[in-house]
């Protein structure tokens, strides 16, 4: 919906990139705005924006008259978008219930989840936008449905059965309901951890396991999966420092999702990333690490595009896709507003950003 400036209210997601003057946006689609943007965008003389219906907590906007005679373009509604933040608001109540000492009720998490899950195999390309989401403030709960999405989607593109799609994402969200048991002095901690604080944060892949009842809605393996999601196939991680034959398929996928997610994530401490250059940096940088099979699929879906793609790059430049070559991350590519041809692999010093149209 378009909406005054002076309506504006932080916690709005931004619909549409917003431009000045420049071919670069200074402001991004799917950005959550603060008090700080508004500001910038009033500096700019910014008269309207266009926004998402509903906040990053869950809000519905109402719409003023004003804005409803003012709306002219066609607004593309992200459904995907609104259902992740309702879930994530739903999974937020859960865990605070948990932090309470209420028990882990496995029938509420898997309704909250499973309209997502129906819509996984449609919206790839949703499900790569969410990082924008990220929201220092509400990472740990969008987090967990956000692990527990990308997982189901790797599932699904590996042929997992649907009754195991759901399996890997159950696992997936609640693979992190040991934090409940975390000082929230660390929980929201606004730089690194000490040593002695990230082994305190360790323990919630134990705190998770002591906490998820046998079910049956949930599979041994699932519960497994949970306790094993830190760990990886060299034999680097945790609690029990496993390699590759003694760790759960499903546990393979959600590190996967997790590091993915947590990567692209703005996080107290860290600025958000682009998923192309996380998964460049998971093959490179944490090679040895994760299970090829499972990261080449991730890899798959996120690179879904084709010849003719119109992407923007991480200089703020629109391009089209004109060639994808041996690494789908680094196609070769035109932009727009000038037609200049760039190669990916050559120019590593640019990325893709976002894919804009397939």
């Amino acid at each position: 919906m378009i909406v005054n400036l002076e309506e504006l209210q932080p916690g709005s997601i931004l619909a549409e990139d917003i431009y000045i003057r420049t071919n670069r946006p200074i402001i991004t689609a799917k950005t959550v705005l603060t008090k700080e943007h508004i500001k910038i965008l009033k500096s700019f003389l910014v008269k309207e924006v266009t926004i998402e219906n509903t906040r990053i907590d869950g809000t519905k906007i109402m719409q003023s008259s004003s804005s409803i005679h003012k709306q002219a373009r066609n607004e593309k509604k992200s459904n995907f978008l609104e259902l992740f933040i309702q879930t994530v608001q739903l999974y937020k109540k859960e865990f605070l219930s948990w932090q309470s000492g209420l028990p882990v009720n496995i029938a509420n998490i898997r309704n909250i989840l499973l309209p997502l899950l129906e819509e996984v195999e449609n919206v790839s390309k949703e499900i790569f936008s969410i990082y924008h989401l990220s929201n220092k403030k509400e990472y740990l709960y969008q987090h967990s449905i956000a692990v527990a999405v990308i997982s189901a989607l790797i599932a699904e593109k590996m042929n997992y059965s649907y009754r195991d799609m759901i399996q890997v994402a159950l696992a997936g969200c609640l693979s992190d309901a040991g934090m409940a048991k975390i000082n929230q002095r660390l929980l929201h901690k606004t730089e690194p951890l000490t040593e002695d604080e990230f082994n305190e944060v360790k323990k919630h892949t134990r705190y998770s396991l002591e906490m998820i009842p046998e079910h049956t809605l949930l599979k041994k393996e699932t519960r497994l999966a949970i306790y094993q999601h830190h760990e990886r196939i060299d034999g680097s991680g945790y609690p029990m420092g496993n390699a590759d034959n003694k760790i759960h398929a499903f546990a393979k996928i959600i590190a996967v999702a997790d590091t993915f997610h947590a990567m692209t994530s703005e996080r107290l401490y860290r600025k958000k990333q682009s998923p192309f250059r996380v998964i460049e940096q998971m093959h490179q940088d944490h090679f040895g690490e994760f299970d090829l099979t499972i990261l080449q699929s991730l890899s798959n879906a996120i690179t879904q595009f084709t010849t003719g793609s119109k992407i923007r790059l991480s200089n703020g430049e629109k391009a089209e896709i004109l060639f994808i070559s041996s690494i789908p991350t680094r196609p070769l590519v035109k932009t727009l507003e000038n037609e200049l041809i760039l190669d990916l692999e050559k120019n590593r010093h640019i990325f893709i950003e976002e894919i804009l149209e397939y």
